[in-house]
C-alpha cells in the first residue's frame, strides 16, 4: 500500500481537534486511510453512509453516538446526512466539559462545496481540514522509485496508478469519470446536463493550464457564460478542477486578469483526451501543461500551511507558472520544465524581480537540485517535498 501524507497530517489534527474532516474525491483512498486510523485506536465505529443501514442508525443520531463516547466515530460519506453537523456540536460540546476534547469524530467527505460550509458554520472552532488529494510525486516515488512517469500518464488515484498495465489504468479512469457523470454530479447538482458537463470537463482537458474564458467556453457549449461558471464551480467543489488565480498586487505592471484552470489529476486530462500510453503523451500537444498541472499539484501539496498559490503573467510575457505566498509577505516562484533548464529564462527573472520573490525555483525532472545563478535553484521534483515543505 502506498504511504500517504494525509495519514500523519490527519492523526496530529485528531489529537488536538474534537473533529477532523477528510476531503479529497472518490476514490483517493479516503476510506482506506479512514479505517488504517481506526485500526490503530483500541476502540472505533466506522459508518459509511452509502449503506442503508447505516444511515439508519443515525437517525437519531444522538441517541446512537451518545454512548460511544471516548470512542473514534469515522463517518464515510457525511453529506448523505447534512443535518449531522448540529448534533455532533451538541455532543461535542457535552464531551468537552466532561472532559472529552479531542480524537472524537473522523468524517470524510468527497466533495467541498456544502461540507465545508455546513461544517464551518455548524462546527466552527471544533472542527480541523485535512485535504486528501491523488498520490503526489512524493507519495510514488517513495513507494516505487522508478514510478514518475508511470504516475504522470495514469494520474495519481491509486487504483489507476497501480493497474496491471496501462490499458487497465485507461478502463479504470473511463469508469470513474462515467461514475461522476451518472452518480456523483447528479447528487450534487441534480438536473444539470451530463452531457454538457463532460462536453466542459473534455475542453478543460484541451486547455489545460490555460487562461479561463467563460464566454468562449459558453459559445462553443452553446449554453450562457453563468452556466458555464456554475459547471465550473461544480467541478472545483468536487476537487476535480484547482482554479489559479493571477497575482494583483500592485507591480506598476499590466497584468493578466484571467484565472488559469487545471485539472487536478493528469491521468483524468489524458484519459477526457484519449491518450493511451507514454509515447501518445510525449506526442501530445497537451504533454507540457499536463506535467505542469502534475508538478504545481505537488508543490501545493507541500506547501506550508496557509500558503495561498497563485500565478504571475503581464501582458509583456513576463511569467511565473506559481507563486507560493508565504507567511511575513514571504514569495516563492516556481517555473516548470519538462527538461533540464539551460538557464533561468529572461522573462521568468523579470517577473521575480516584478513581485521581489524570496525563493526562485526552476523545477524539472532531473536527478538532482543545484544552484543555477541569479538567485535561482534548479529543483529536482524528487525533492520538491523537502525544499518547499520547509519553505518560510
Amino acid at each position: 500500500m502506498i504511504s500517504r501524507r494525509a495519514a500523519k497530517i490527519a492523526k496530529e489534527a485528531l489529537d488536538r481537534s474534537p473533529a477532523v474532516a477528510l476531503l479529497g474525491p472518490r476514490q483517493v483512498g479516503k476510506t482506506t486511510l479512514a479505517r488504517a486510523i481506526a485500526e490503530a485506536h483500541r476502540e472505533s465505529v466506522y459508518l459509511d453512509l452509502e449503506r442503508t443501514g447505516d444511515r439508519a442508525r443515525l437517525a437519531d443520531a444522538d441517541a446512537f453516538l451518545e454512548p460511544l463516547a471516548g470512542r473514534l466515530v469515522v463517518i464515510d460519506e457525511v453529506h448523505r446526512a447534512p443535518r449531522l453537523f448540529e448534533e455532533l456540536r451538541g455532543l461535542i460540546d457535552r464531551r468537552r466539559a466532561a472532559g472529552h476534547r479531542t480524537g472524537q469524530f473522523l468524517i470524510l467527505g468527497s466533495a467541498s462545496i456544502d461540507l465545508l460550509k455546513q461544517s464551518s458554520e455548524t462546527l466552527a472552532g471544533r472542527i480541523a481540514f485535512v485535504d486528501m488529494g491523488p498520490v503526489s510525486i512524493e507519495e510514488s516515488l517513495a513507494h516505487d522509485r522508478g514510478s514518475l512517469d508511470r504516475l504522470w500518464l495514469r494520474g495519481g488515484f491509486p487504483d489507476s496508478l497501480l493497474a496491471r498495465g496501462d490499458a487497465a489504468s485507461l478502463a479504470w479512469r473511463d469508469d470513474f469519470i462515467r461514475s461522476y457523470l451518472e452518480r456523483d454530479i447528479q447528487q450534487f447538482a441534480s438536473g444539470v446536463s451530463a452531457q454538457t458537463i463532460m462536453r466542459l470537463w473534455t475542453m478543460l482537458a484541451h486547455a489545460q493550464g490555460g487562461l479561463f474564458n467563460a464566454s468562449r467556453f459558453a459559445g462553443s457549449l452553446d449554453v450562457s457564460a453563468r452556466t458555464v461558471g456554475r459547471y465550473l464551480d461544480l467541478l472545483e467543489g468536487l476537487l476535480l478542477v484547482r482554479t489559479l488565480r493571477p497575482w494583483r498586487a500592485k507591480v506598476g505592471k499590466r497584468l493578466v486578469a484571467a484565472p488559469k484552470i487545471y485539472l487536478r489529476d493528469s491521468g483524468l486530462v489524458h484519459a477526457l483526451l484519449n491518450i493511451k500510453t507514454r509515447q501518445e503523451l510525449l506526442g501530445h500537444p497537451v504533454a507540457g501543461a499536463s506535467w505542469e498541472g502534475l508538478v504545481i499539484e505537488a508543490i501545493i501539496t507541500a506547501s506550508p500551511n496557509r500558503a495561498t498559490p497563485w500565478f504571475y503573467r503581464t501582458s509583456a510575457g513576463a511569467e511565473i507558472d506559481l507563486v507560493l505566498e508565504l507567511a511575513h509577505n514571504r514569495l516563492a516562484a516556481f517555473e516548470i520544465k519538462r527538461s533540464a533548464p539551460a538557464g533561468a529564462p529572461a522573462n521568468f527573472r523579470a517577473a521575480c524581480g516584478d513581485i521581489d520573490a524570496t525563493h526562485r525555483f526552476m523545477v524539472y525532472p532531473g536527478p538532482e537540485s543545484y544552484a543555477m545563478g541569479n538567485g535561482v535553484k534548479a529543483l529536482a521534483v524528487q525533492d520538491i517535498a523537502k525544499v518547499v515543505g520547509g519553505l518560510k
